[in-house]
């Protein structure tokens, strides 16, 4: 029956393949519970809520993705939103968390429209490719920033702004321990190296001494690391955002950048997952993607809803697909072993900021790829890219990032006579930025 329901003949497939290849697929994006549930704490937003935000938007979409699309991909809250969410939008801006998922819900929102729409290609087509790299690039950095930061690494300085943090101090320590561990698995192919990587941090950090007690919290006893899920944990973030809250001139620029990088980070894991499993055609399109848009748009709705960021498609899936995983199986049995995180919601709390610091690191280094197809030798191309990836981290705002990157390349495109080369869609863009900054920005 299963087989006939997911057509596996059809595709040169079995049961066990599918289930082999969800379950090696998850444990390339396990580490997410870790890292997500920690970044959004940060904001402000209940940390075993937070877990259980992260495991069942990623177990519904996961789901629903593998019966509505039947394909392999996997989904789960996205880097990069839970970082801007956390440090931006939560913590240099103040605003609450609740009001910050109201933002998360207008992106999917706008994504659904955009995502039913028959101008959907004019609209993903509208942002010049330079800048879109430029973003990812960025990002990047932003979340290797938080990262070496969080771990210690790098402090603040008054004089300098930031300086190299105690090295010698145990926290630093474990972190680059932990750090050269999980690039040494990741560099002999070991699968799920980041979640491993995070997991044997944790547990070296039993053993490290800071301040008089050990780094990471020593469990006394079963439930310490695995109970039963909290009915008062999932009411202090389910159906908690404010959606009315979220629609003010100061949070535009906010819906503006979830919904950006939404679109182009979806675009772009797609695409390389179609390629993966052999299915595009000549227009780069193939069957089924415009019902993995939707439901990928339709996740952001479930994660705001549910309490977490922005839930995208993860490019991770492509372990899965190189384990023979061609169906929708494959994204089922990776979303009911998400459920099975609802249990470990204590362990994931003693997890120290040293055991997720790396992956943080490498999730920035991955991110750093698209720098290389950045035309560089076009100066009207160039600098906008180059303020984008660099205003990015040092604003610690993603949004300022890609207003500088889209006011720049127009006003240059303009000056020079290139001004056909700017679409409809970023001179609206454009002007609303500089709307937002002359009126509705307070420096």
């Amino acid at each position: 029956m299963v087989e006939r329901i997911f057509g596996l003949k059809e595709r040169g497939s079995k049961v066990s393949t599918e289930v082999i290849a969800g379950f090696v697929t998850f444990m390339t994006m396990a580490y997410i519970i870790f890292v997500n549930s920690s970044l959004l704490s940060k904001g402000g937003v209940p940390f075993e809520g937070a877990v259980m935000a992260t495991v069942l938007s990623a177990a519904i979409t996961c789901i629903v993705m593998g019966l509505f699309s039947n394909l392999p991909f996997a989904l789960a809250a996205g880097m990069g939103y839970n970082a801007f969410f956390a440090f931006t939008v939560c913590g240099t801006m103040q605003v609450p968390w609740q009001t910050a998922l109201g933002c998360v819900f207008w992106d999917g929102v706008i994504f659904v429209i955009i995502a039913l729409s028959p101008w959907r290609e004019q609209v993903l087509k509208g942002i010049p490719s330079n800048l879109k790299l430029a973003a990812s690039v960025g990002i990047g950095i932003f979340i290797a920033f938080i990262g070496l930061s969080g771990a210690g690494i790098i402090t603040k300085n008054p004089a300098t702004i930031i300086a190299l943090g105690n090295i010698k101090s145990p926290a630093v320590l474990l972190a680059l321990g932990g750090l050269l561990f999980t690039t040494f698995l990741l560099a002999v192919r070991v699968k799920g190296a980041l979640l491993w990587g995070i997991i044997a941090t944790a547990l070296a950090g039993m053993l490290v001494s800071s301040g008089g007690t050990t780094i990471t919290p020593v469990p006394h006893a079963l439930t310490d690391v695995v109970k039963l899920p909290s009915g008062k944990a999932f009411a202090s973030v389910f159906f908690q955002l404010d959606i009315i809250g979220a629609l003010k001139l100061s949070l535009l620029p906010v819906i503006f950048t979830f919904i950006f990088f939404d679109l182009f980070d979806t675009l772009g894991s797609v695409a390389g997952l179609a390629a993966k499993l052999d299915i595009l055609d000549k227009k780069g399109s193939f069957p089924g993607a415009g019902r993995v848009l939707i439901v990928d748009a339709f996740g952001t709705l479930i994660g705001s809803l549910c309490g977490t960021t922005t839930v995208t498609t993860y490019i991770e899936s492509a372990a899965g697909v190189a384990e023979g995983g061609k169906s929708g199986l494959t994204a089922i049995v990776v979303g009911i072993l998400f459920l099975l995180g609802l249990f470990f919601a204590p362990f994931a709390r003693i997890i120290p900021a040293s055991a997720t610091a790396p992956a943080l690191i490498l999730v920035g280094l991955f991110m750093m790829e698209p720098i290389l197809k950045i035309n560089w030798r076009d100066v009207t191309e160039s600098l906008p890219a180059f303020l984008t990836i660099i205003i990015m981290p040092l604003t610690s705002n993603i949004s300022h990032g890609l207003a500088a990157g889209i006011i720049s390349y127009t006003l240059l495109k303009l000056i020079t006579g290139k001004g056909k080369e700017v679409s409809w869609l970023l001179y609206i863009f454009t002007l609303l930025f500089i709307i937002y900054y002359a009126f509705g920005y307070k420096g």
